[in-house]
């Protein structure tokens, strides 16, 4: 199991963040996809990789999470309810900046800012980008995840380009690689929750 987390986790969160936003929501789907992954192992066909399968069920959980997350923003007053993960969010972020060597606080400054960039962008473009440029899964292979025609996938993840470079100039995409890092002490820490619940 530790395995299959650590070679997994990244990838989850990453799919889960680009459709939930937060990322505390995003590795409570990654967590949460391993539970109902291990608890299903027995129904896994085999028909494609085990990081393929999981990935689904993360995006399915992702997707619920935000759909779920809809209906109850719909039922509240936007304008009198003050959103407490956004502020929380900003002061965490602000908490994790302390003194750096100035390469590494540029570089850190330039995946805020494409983070920030992606996060603009329309969920079912921010999906498709995730998983192709900053992922580097296939056409297919994200096409298959999305349940989604190739061309689908190709005319989106076009777009999300267009649409960043309206936003970036272009010397900031190599920053891409080191984007939305979930490794260390958090992939850790996600791993050990999950050992723990499965082999106490």
């Amino acid at each position: 199991m530790r395995i299959v987390t650590e070679r997994n986790n990244q990838r989850l969160f990453r799919v889960a963040w680009s459709v939930l936003k937060q990322r505390e929501e995003a590795e409570d789907v990654v967590q949460s996809t391993y539970m109902r992954g291990f608890a299903a192992i027995g129904s896994f066909a085999g028909r494609s990789s085990l990081s393929t399968w999981l990935t689904r069920i993360a995006i399915n959980e992702a997707l619920g999470r935000a759909r779920a997350a809809q209906r109850r923003r719909r039922r509240l007053d936007a304008t009198s309810v003050v959103d407490l993960n956004d502020y929380r969010n900003s002061l965490m972020r602000g908490s994790m900046q302390g003194d750096k060597p100035d390469a590494e606080l540029a570089r850190g400054q330039i995946r805020a800012m494409m983070e920030a960039a992606i996060e603009r962008l329309p969920q079912e473009f921010r999906t498709v980008f995730v998983l192709r440029e900053v992922e580097g899964l296939s056409v297919e292979e994200t096409a298959a995840l999305l349940a989604i025609a190739p061309a689908t996938v190709k005319t989106r993840c076009l777009r999300a380009r267009r649409r960043l470079q309206q936003l970036l100039a272009p010397d900031l995409r190599s920053a891409l690689t080191g984007s939305f890092p979930f490794a260390g002490a958090d992939c850790n820490a996600l791993t050990e929750r999950v050992l723990a619940h499965w082999c106490p």
